[in-house]
């Protein structure tokens, strides 16, 4: 069993309780501690140390005196097991966590009167499920994207229409198998695309929502993973070793982010990505304030900082997400353009089933698998059972 998933089962527990938007609310911002810690996705915290025109931690650091410290996740579940076991300030979440995080009073609700631009966030955003309970924000939009299909070209004739390439054995158009050459998400979550690929070729399932399966449509999306494993290489969750299986493994396809598309792409590698016929999974993530943050002045100067400087703008064009500030597009705050934002998918936000939590009470169906069978059954399909 792997480390991340080992330590999910508590975070399963803590789900389990009623969330509390009562939580006591900061006033007011107070001068800077000198240090702040953030947990966060790999990519999204850049100091100009992987390309240096892409810094926007240097300016905070030079204007707060608020030192920042990274830890990078791999997934949703490693951010969870962090910030249950705490000394971080901020955590940038996916929807599958964030509400994990609040049930689990591991984060705090967050004051936004003190964030002076928090008017510039995208309105879709500003109360999105994933971070609001009960009209409470338990934090700050800060990139949204799509789970994309990366695939070789040179083992494609024509970008893949259909997710099949990673689901199902075929020959590709280089006169090989994808059997060996495929890579699958390392979590959980990934039941959700498989449940995502069904709605569109079984619909006589009945699946409405990938994060809410009863019994037998989740049996069916387990079916279709065993068989995917024959077809997988490796179960990815560093997008670093990722982008090296693409460089030098001879891996043709897989489910990623546009983040390592870009690299790959930027180191001359023949990869390019596409969101196929059957949709695609995706998530909006969220800037949240840990409950025992130890510097919370420098976390509200961050994320006043996410919203106002040229990290939305930037990020987006590194990361291929869109920001969560629609005027980053085209405000000349930093690299980004308004054609860029559409093709990072700005207006695709309707189409993109973004992470959630799978809960018992759903609201699809009378019941729904809850996510600690997630856990332990995609465990069970990784290891080959």
């Amino acid at each position: 069993m792997k480390p991340h998933f080992k330590t999910v089962l508590l975070a399963t527990v803590l789900a389990a309780l009623a969330p509390n938007p009562g939580l006591t609310q900061i006033s007011e911002i107070g001068e800077g501690e000198g240090a702040l810690s953030i947990v966060a996705w790999a990519g999204y915290v850049e100091r100009g140390e992987t390309d240096p025109k892409f810094d926007w931690v240097t300016s905070f650091e030079e204007k707060t005196g608020c030192m920042v410290s990274v830890k990078t996740a791999n997934t949703s579940d490693e951010m969870v097991a962090l910030m249950n076991q705490g000394g971080f300030d901020l955590v940038t979440a996916s929807g599958d966590a964030s509400l994990r995080m609040i049930a689990g009073k591991r984060v705090q609700p967050i004051n936004v009167d003190l964030i002076p631009s928090w008017s510039k966030v995208d309105d879709r955003l500003k109360n999105a499920p994933w971070h609001t309970v009960d009209g409470v924000h338990y934090g700050v939009p800060y990139m949204w994207g799509p789970n994309v299909l990366m695939y070789n070209t040179k083992a494609f004739d024509t970008a893949p229409q259909s997710w099949n390439v990673v689901f199902e054995e075929m020959t590709l158009a280089d006169g090989q198998s994808n059997e060996g050459r495929v890579q699958a998400y390392d979590g959980p979550i990934h039941i959700a695309d498989a449940a995502n690929y069904l709605m569109y070729h079984q619909p006589e399932l009945g699946i409405e929502d990938p994060y809410e399966l009863n019994e037998d449509q989740y049996q069916a999306a387990l079916d279709l993973l065993r068989a995917q494993r024959k077809l997988v290489s490796r179960y990815w969750h560093d997008a670093f070793i990722q982008i090296d299986d693409f460089k030098n493994e001879g891996m043709v396809a897989s489910g990623s982010w546009p983040f390592q598309v870009n690299l790959l792409k930027a180191d001359g590698v023949p990869v390019d990505s596409v969101i196929p016929q059957e949709g695609a999974t995706g998530w909006a993530d969220t800037t949240m304030l840990h409950a025992e943050a130890e510097h919370p002045n420098c976390a509200y100067k961050w994320m006043e900082h996410t919203l106002s400087s040229n990290l939305q703008s930037d990020l987006s064009v590194w990361f291929g997400a869109v920001p969560s500030v629609p005027a980053a597009c085209s405000d000349g705050s930093g690299m980004q353009t308004q054609q860029g934002c559409d093709a990072n998918g700005m207006q695709d936000f309707d189409k993109i089933r973004f992470w959630r939590t799978p809960v018992a009470d759903c609201d699809s169906q009378d019941e729904c698998v809850p996510y600690y069978r997630w856990v332990s059954d995609y465990i069970a399909v990784i290891g080959g059972r």
